[in-house]
């Protein structure tokens, strides 16, 4: 083969010095003879090419520095006008790689000048593809290059850069040097980045450097949005307190823009009420505040407007009674008359025992004074919010001696209790007809009734808030009554109307009962998960301490008692959402007897990190149920709810928490295979996923009763308010498996009025606004009920089947309302299809995918998006979902 002819031969001007450096580094940085083959094989323009460069690095290392000038700026020029492909590094840099060595030798040896920074440029670029991994000399020879503009040598440059950027800056930070070069290229990098639609990059680069705070002034009027989209959903991913740093950036941008409900939304997740105020001051436009005060009443926020917030009196009365929720089951009703489902619905609709072969049905007259329970269930969830039913709420003359009574008595003792409080699930929402309705209830002998007639006004209050505070007069004397159950009732009764109010009146009235040591456990129970719920989130010390003392006092015995555990929660739903909070509770409850200290930390825990999706948690619960004890230990079923409860919080953690789950009920114990089906329905509640219905329906015919007990109820929640054919089906075929079985029957008949909720126009999740909002009470209600049915028999199949009413605070109409300005329902025709999550793409991707156009008022079901389909309106919120009030479009032109 012959040798390559030395191209440095061809040209005789360079001195003879620079031509030995040059030929005897060569060969050492590319020593292998293959270097032969490759120039034959290439064209003669690359040919060309290559010689041309490889006389600009001989010249470059001219002793004339005209020479040098003139051969470094013809070498930066090849290399800035160079394309690449995505597959193959472009030509020059190719080129130029045996050279990189010989290069960057005679920088060293270069005295400072503008020609040794115009050196380091290019050195700079060469380390793009030449440097050794760690070495970071791409960014060594930018710092000390002629800091020209930094994108004109190409994305992929900047890109590298950024990278060892991040390296660096860690490095400086342990050894605390300083990083003023280091931001002001960040700066460059961010500007350059920002221009051109690589937003997540600048995010990323700078979450890096840990200064965010430089977004601001580089966000403008056409990247904000994506900007603040790439923000908030990487909020989720990150550890705190980052998340929270994040969110804060998000929301500033947001206030700059005027993009007000985006802001409010973005404050509703940091929970941080100066935020909320912020947006009502900042913005002047009454039709938008109405809009705002809607956003906080689908979270289930209580917020009191003061005059800073709205000057006018009457204008403030009407903002505040969107926030109270008092239209809400107004626009209910407005959405079942549109989709005609106003008919009534009685239990054998649901059940459609026709459907079934004869042995089920004649098995139904077996017990029966448990079936008219479930029934007395099936009809409230069915039938939830419509104002009737055909078993309760019928007009006494209809039929001799008055139906509505007689329904009452056909349950049994406490029976009778649930039986009265489902007439304010019927009547949900509407405060008025419902206390007149309950009022009849008051006047009983029977102290059942009159405890179901308290929960029922509490569940007719639920979310909605009054001036007058009728709940709290009609309760509050019952409280301390004798009987139990009628404590119960009361108690129940405030916990649910005043779910996450923070009432300083209900605090001093239920304190009490949890220092009085002659209070029987159950009462205590109620009480401690009552004050969880008016106090979600809260982290208040006094009811914590209450709580705690609470624990202390009550003997071995009864710590043991399945009540005894609800204890922890009405502690832990105190810091629900709120993370570090928790710890110095969490250390006290170590100090606890040994029967309920584990349990006691895991609920803590679960609750602290609930909606977090912090996987270091998730870690520590899996931990936690790894563990095999002789005798069954309670603590593993908070640690498994645990899972769930801090997995939820964004769809990838969900997809692994599900298969995790899978793993613990192939090698978890008795206990664990118990809590596994209530964690997976609070992972897909309302959202019936087809591989989680399929777990549940085989754990449904489980050996163990409380596993087939928990899996059926866990069936109805993940279908609840989904009328789910399928999941239908499933329960109908269960309800004729076990007829002869009492407890497990209960268990499908719930369920099946659960799929039924509110005939297909409710939902139980707790997230809203795009599953991005977490409404805390909704959360509490589902932990509390999931907590319950960790121990089926002695709590729901017990007397306390009225816990079930807890689901009341997670009921929300899955709809999509839109109103015109004066808020009367206006029919517009929207797309609604499966969102497609579209943060960080490129260009303007479209947002739902396989869509159908409707007009509102319209259904959305998990994972669903709506967007209109007109542009005669603009909607006042970036998110449709429950009541959006929409403007006429002044730039609107009928083509007509």
């Amino acid at each position: 083969m012959s040798k390559t002819p030395d191209p440095n031969s061809t040209d005789a001007s360079g001195s003879k010095s620079t031509k030995e450096e040059a030929t005897i580094k060569v060969p050492s940085k590319d020593p292998k003879k293959k270097d032969d083959k490759k120039d034959e094989d290439l064209s003669e323009e690359d040919l060309a090419l290559k010689q041309q460069l490889e006389l600009y690095v001989e010249r470059a290392q001219d002793a004339d520095p005209g020479l040098q000038k003139v051969a470094l700026e013809s070498m930066r020029q090849k290399i800035r006008t160079s394309t690449s492909s995505m597959t193959s590094v472009p030509k020059p840099l190719k080129f130029l790689r045996p050279h990189y060595g010989t290069l960057k030798g005679y920088y060293e040896k270069m005295p400072d000048s503008d020609l040794k920074k115009l050196m380091a440029d290019i050195l700079s670029v060469l380390a793009l593809t030449m440097s050794a991994e760690g070495e970071r000399e791409s960014l060594k020879y930018r710092l000390v290059g002629s800091q020209g503009e930094i994108g004109s040598w190409g994305h992929e440059y900047v890109r590298n850069l950024a990278g060892e950027i991040s390296q660096e800056y860690v490095k400086r930070q342990s050894e605390e040097a300083s990083i003023d070069d280091l931001m002001e290229l960040v700066q460059q990098i961010v500007a350059f980045h920002m221009k051109h639609n690589a937003e997540p990059e600048a995010v990323d680069l700078l979450m890096e450097v840990e200064d965010l705070d430089l977004l601001v002034e580089h966000v403008d009027n056409t990247n904000y949005k994506r900007t603040c989209s790439y923000l908030t959903s990487s909020a989720k991913y990150l550890p705190g307190p980052d998340d929270m740093l994040v969110l804060d950036i998000a929301y500033t941008i947001y206030m700059k823009f005027e993009e007000y409900p985006s802001a409010l939304v973005t404050a509703l997740y940091l929970d941080n009420t100066q935020y909320v105020k912020q947006v009502f001051t900042s913005c002047d436009d009454l039709l938008r505040k109405k809009q705002f005060c809607y956003i906080l009443a689908r979270h289930g926020q209580t917020f009191e407007l003061d005059e800073e917030m709205c000057a006018e009196d009457e204008e403030r009365e009407g903002l505040q009674e969107i926030i109270n929720n008092t239209k809400l089951s107004e626009g209910y009703l407005t959405l079942a008359r549109d989709i005609e489902v106003m008919e009534a619905k009685t239990p054998d609709d649901i059940y459609k025992p026709h459907l079934l072969d004869g042995r089920a049905s004649a098995g139904a007259s077996v017990d029966s004074a448990r079936q008219n329970l479930a029934s007395t269930f099936v009809n409230a969830f069915v039938n939830a919010g419509f104002g009737q039913d055909k078993l309760m709420t019928v007009p006494s003359e209809v039929s001799s001696g008055g139906a509505s009574t007689s329904w009452l008595f056909k349950n049994k003792e406490h029976g009778k209790a649930s039986a009265a409080a489902s007439l304010g699930m019927i009547l949900l929402w509407d405060v008025d007809s419902g206390l007149a309705q309950i009022d009849k209830y008051f006047h009983s002998t029977d102290t059942h009734v009159i405890a179901g007639a308290l929960l029922g006004v509490g569940i007719v209050n639920c979310g909605i808030k009054n001036e007058c505070d009728p709940a709290l007069a009609l309760l509050a004397e019952y409280i301390d009554k004798e009987d139990p159950s009628i404590r119960i009732g009361a108690i129940m009764g405030l916990g649910l109307a005043y779910a996450g109010s923070q009432n300083e009146q209900i605090r001093s009235k239920l304190t009490p009962i949890l220092g009085d040591s002659k209070v029987s456990l159950d009462v205590l129970a109620f009480t401690a998960i009552s004050l969880g719920l008016v106090y979600v989130g809260s982290c208040n010390e006094e009811i914590a301490q209450a709580i705690i003392f609470a624990l202390m006092e009550r003997s071995e015995s009864e710590l043991g008692e399945p009540f005894a555990r609800l204890l922890p929660l009405g502690l832990g739903l105190l810091y629900l959402g709120k993370q570090e909070s928790v710890e110095a509770t969490a250390e006290v409850s170590k100090t606890f007897n040994e029967k309920i200290r584990k349990h006691c930390d895991m609920t803590l825990l679960s609750c602290a990190y609930a909606g977090t999706g912090n996987v270091l948690k998730v870690q520590h619960f899996l931990g936690q149920c790894a563990q095999h004890f002789e005798k069954g230990e309670t603590f593993q079923g908070p640690a498994v709810l645990g899972i769930a409860m801090v997995a939820m919080a964004e769809e990838l953690g969900l997809e692994m928490a599900i298969r995790s789950l899978e793993h613990l009920l192939q090698y978890g114990e008795q206990n664990i295979r118990r809590a596994v089906p209530l964690a997976l329905a609070l992972l897909c509640i309302s959202n019936p996923k087809v591989n989680v219905m399929d777990t549940l329906s085989r754990l449904s015919h489980d050996s163990d009763s409380e596993v087939a007990m928990a899996a059926i109820i866990s069936l109805g929640l993940i279908g609840a308010g989904t009328n789910n054919a399928r999941i239908a089906g499933m329960l109908r075929n269960l309800s004729s498996y076990y007829y002869k079985e009492a407890n497990l029957l209960f268990c499908v008949r719930i369920a099946q009025g659960l799929v039924h909720l509110g005939k297909g126009l409710l939902t139980l999740s707790p997230y809203h606004s795009e599953h991005f909002l977490l409404s805390p009470t909704a959360l509490a209600g589902l932990v509390t009920l999931l907590h319950a049915c960790l121990d089926m028999k002695a709590i729901i199949l017990g007397k306390y089947h009225y816990i079930l009413y807890f689901l009341t605070l997670a009921m929300q109409p899955r709809m999509l309302l839109t109103v015109d300005e004066n808020l009367k329902p206006l029919s517009v025709p929207v797309r609604v299809g499966q969102a497609v999550d579209v943060v960080g793409q490129a260009g303007r991707p479209k947002t739902i995918t396989g869509f159908q156009t409707h007009s509102t008022p319209v259904l959305l079901a998990a994972g669903d998006r709506a967007e209109l389909a007109t542009e005669k309106y603009i909607p006042l919120s970036p998110i449709l979902e429950g009541f959006v009030i929409l403007k006429e479009n002044p730039d609107y032109r009928d083509d007509q």
